[in-house]
């Protein structure tokens, strides 16, 4: 069995997964601290033969080095990694790679779709894939933890508050008004979007994913699929189109 090692080091965690062709076999979360000594043993334990490096944080140098001498086919994902779809955004030095990652995986699950992935971390990207095969961009913008986070650094008194609590519409102090404006207030640009994409293109297709996807999966109106492994998916399709024999 040939093995491929996907590796998405993220801001908060490293989610990494093995797939045997395009079967997922296997998934993982690490914090960073314990990431390069996990992954050593699990590169031991499981032996891939190919592996791709998906990473929008600063990351121990010794990690590529790693997976580079103990993998046969080594990617590093960024904006010139060749790709089977077409990528059409203006400045891909500063894209993100897990972005390129989503929108490959939702066109290889959903290739007759124009989809729209939207995923739920520190940011909420918005990326949008044409059904010709063709990555347009979309949006950024804070995520639920960044947006009550700044509510408290950026003022003198709003207080820090945690989003597990009470979630009403109305809230009764100032807690649970940061909550509400933040959640409630996410949820309705998610929805918002979605339509607004939905009305300008036929054959239209969302997708939810990313960390605090099952957060906001029931305080969603609009259609949406949820696939939280889809960015690794996303990654094994690029490792293939790259790598697609074992060396």
């Amino acid at each position: 069995m040939s093995l491929n090692l996907c590796v998405d080091w993220g801001n908060s965690s490293v989610k990494t997964a093995l797939f045997n062709d395009e079967t997922l076999v296997d998934t993982q979360t690490f914090s960073h601290n314990e990431a390069i000594s996990s992954l050593s043993f699990y590169v031991d334990d499981h032996k891939p033969v190919k592996s791709i490096l998906c990473s929008v944080a600063n990351h121990p140098d010794g990690l590529e080095k790693m997976l580079q001498s103990r993998t046969s086919g080594y990617v590093k994902l960024d904006g010139r990694t060749p790709l089977p779809v077409m990528n059409a955004y203006l400045s891909q030095e500063s894209l993100g790679p897990d972005r390129i990652a989503l929108a490959t995986g939702a066109h290889l699950l959903y290739p007759n779709k124009n989809n729209l992935v939207i995923s739920l971390g520190s940011c909420i990207t918005y990326n949008f894939i044409q059904k010709n095969k063709t990555f347009r961009g979309g949006a950024i913008s804070p995520g639920l933890h960044m947006r009550l986070r700044a509510m408290h650094e950026f003022t003198d008194k709003l207080p820090e508050v945690d989003v597990d609590g009470e979630l009403l519409l109305l809230g009764y102090d100032t807690a649970t008004c940061m909550r509400s404006g933040a959640v409630l207030g996410m949820a309705c640009e998610i929805d918002g979007i979605v339509g607004e994409y939905n009305e300008q293109y036929q054959d239209f297709n969302a997708i939810l994913t990313g960390g605090d996807a099952p957060f906001f999966a029931t305080k969603l109106k609009s259609k949406i699929f949820a696939d939280p492994e889809l960015l690794l998916k996303g990654l094994n399709l690029i490792l293939k189109h790259n790598v697609p024999i074992p060396r």
